[in-house]
């Protein structure tokens, strides 16, 4: 039990500011690896699951619903799907590892937005309530 309260409490702090997990990750990968393009990748790719848990939080406290999590996920699986059948039309095979990759960068985009977006609203709405 407390290994899973000390995984949420290091998920929730990173998630908290997502661009201080996206600088470590890719200056750390960087220096190991020498190669920045695969670091910002990486970065890229573990910051989004930290970001899809922000936004989504962000989300359920800006609209009071608890929906977040799950118009994340449905947007995800419908531009996954919108993705694979673009690949197919073209292709005729659906390369399943370049869908994935293609949702989870652009899934990083949109996060990054929707993140800094609700950041702002989620701040506006704090300071202009009244007491």
């Amino acid at each position: 039990m407390w290994l899973w309260e000390s995984v949420r409490h290091i998920y929730a702090f990173l998630a908290v500011i997502p661009v201080v997990p996206f600088a470590i990750i890719y200056w750390a990968y960087g220096a190991y690896s020498n190669n920045r393009k695969k670091a910002f990748g990486l970065a890229m790719d573990v910051t989004t699951a930290l970001l899809i848990g922000c936004v989504a939080v962000l989300f359920d406290r800006i609209f009071n619903i608890q929906f977040g999590i799950y118009l994340i996920l449905l947007v995800m699986l419908l531009l996954g799907g919108f993705i694979g059948n673009m690949q197919f039309r073209k292709r005729g095979v659906v390369d399943t590892k370049k869908v994935v990759r293609a949702v989870w960068r652009i899934g990083f985009l949109f996060m990054s937005v929707l993140y800094v977006l609700f950041m702002f609203i989620g701040i506006g709405k704090v300071l202009l309530t009244p007491m």
